[in-house]
């Protein structure tokens, strides 16, 4: 665990695994915080070495506002040059894969290859109600209450009737001690709802994994077919459920699926 200050701010950082070759970055979505891969690290770090990130404005990284999605892509940029690393495998989850179509666009030879799970390319009308109301509960319910929507927007009911529990305590947890201030996840929330790349999507020219599932709320799948269709080549994958959180709801699928496509990457020599 370490910080680097990084186009002018700490940025949090981790190691996992001690393989050679091109590194994995697992770039979490809205909440921002690295933690959110825990059910990935064991199966990835095995096989690469992973480099895990806390976003601007949350986790251990320096508590400040987010202009745009192009400002985290910058910020991500600036790490790897502080880290001296010349290219990753990109595996982006919402906002992480909005950052990953930036870079991906604008730095052609810092992505090796590129997974962009549960994503958006630009915010229509479903995705401004979606989150105008969550900004919303935020303003004027708290974060314990956002947090409590947050499962109900991540997951199946069948898995939140088999987790209730321990879904209850990583609401309270984050409610407590994650969860960035209202100013700092408005600032997010304002960023993803600005944010519009598809326009640049055909100038992608990394191998690309495009990932969600069909029952996904907060990013629904048909966003993932048109990604897919706009970058060249890239493959589609949709699992049948498992909501916004499919990494976390069914881990072990969804490492499978995605090791496969990176294992690939390095057979072909990336």
């Amino acid at each position: 665990m370490a910080v680097v200050q990084a186009n002018g701010i700490e940025q949090f950082y981790e190691w996992h695994g001690d393989n050679a070759g091109i590194p994995v970055a697992l770039v979490a979505g809205m909440g921002g915080a690295g933690s959110y891969w825990g059910p990935q690290i064991a199966d990835f770090s095995a096989r690469f070495r992973v480099l895990v990130t806390d976003q601007r404005g949350t986790g251990r990284s320096s508590r400040v506002t987010v202009q745009s999605i192009e400002q985290l892509a910058e910020d991500f940029i600036a790490l790897l040059d502080a880290l001296q690393i010349e290219k990753v495998h990109f595996v982006g989850h919402s906002t992480g894969g909005a950052v990953g179509q930036v870079v991906a666009s604008r730095y052609p030879g810092r992505i090796a290859s590129l997974v962009l799970y549960a994503s958006i390319d630009r915010a229509d009308p479903y995705r401004h109600r979606i989150w105008s109301l969550r900004k919303r509960v935020l303003q004027t319910m708290g974060p314990e209450v956002y947090a409590q929507t947050t499962s109900l927007f991540f997951y199946p009911p069948e898995f939140i009737n088999d987790n209730d529990e321990s879904l209850r305590a990583v609401e309270a947890k984050t409610a407590a001690n994650e969860l960035s201030s209202a100013e700092i996840m408005e600032s997010r929330i304002d960023s993803i709802l600005k944010f519009d790349i598809s326009a640049q999507l055909g100038k992608v020219v990394a191998p690309t994994l495009v990932i969600c599932a069909e029952d996904d709320l907060l990013t629904p799948a048909y966003f993932s077919r048109q990604i897919a269709a706009a970058i060249p080549g890239a493959r589609l994958y949709l699992f049948d459920k498992g909501g916004h959180a499919v990494s976390r709801s069914r881990p072990a699928e969804f490492n499978a699926v995605v090791l496969e496509f990176l294992r690939g990457q390095v057979t072909a020599g990336r």
